[in-house]
């Protein structure tokens, strides 16, 4: 139960340092590198609650009988973790797309930048 809950302060912190990265950084990459670690980090809570019950895979054998069934581990939840990593890699994939047409117009690609220029 201690290693559970050592496990969740580290995924936390992970989170709050991507969360503080986001906001402190005023690089673009820095930016995108720090949603990459929130959403590694909130994949990783997902996988970790879904370990709670067990950590067998849902999948029984003709001998199994109902009682094995109380020591897997939630599959809902590694479908829902499935589906956020590949959002997730096509996003940043996008977001890196775009970052790198954006430094043509700035190499530092510095937020401050292209908050102040004209547009055209």
């Amino acid at each position: 139960m201690a290693t559970i809950r050592l496990l969740e302060l580290l995924i936390l912190l992970s989170l709050l340092s991507g969360f503080l990265g986001l906001l402190l950084r005023r690089n673009l990459y820095l930016k995108v590198l720090a949603m990459d670690v929130m959403g590694g980090s909130v994949v990783s809570l997902f996988v970790l609650f879904a370990a709670r019950t067990g950590l067998r895979s849902p999948i029984l054998s003709n001998g199994e009988t109902d009682q094995a069934l109380a020591a897997v581990a939630d599959p809902i939840p590694q479908a829902v973790i499935l589906t956020a990593i590949v959002i997730g890699l096509s996003s940043q994939a996008l977001l890196l797309a775009v970052i790198s047409r954006l430094s043509v117009r700035d190499p530092l690609l510095d937020v401050r930048t292209f908050d102040s220029e004209d547009p055209c």
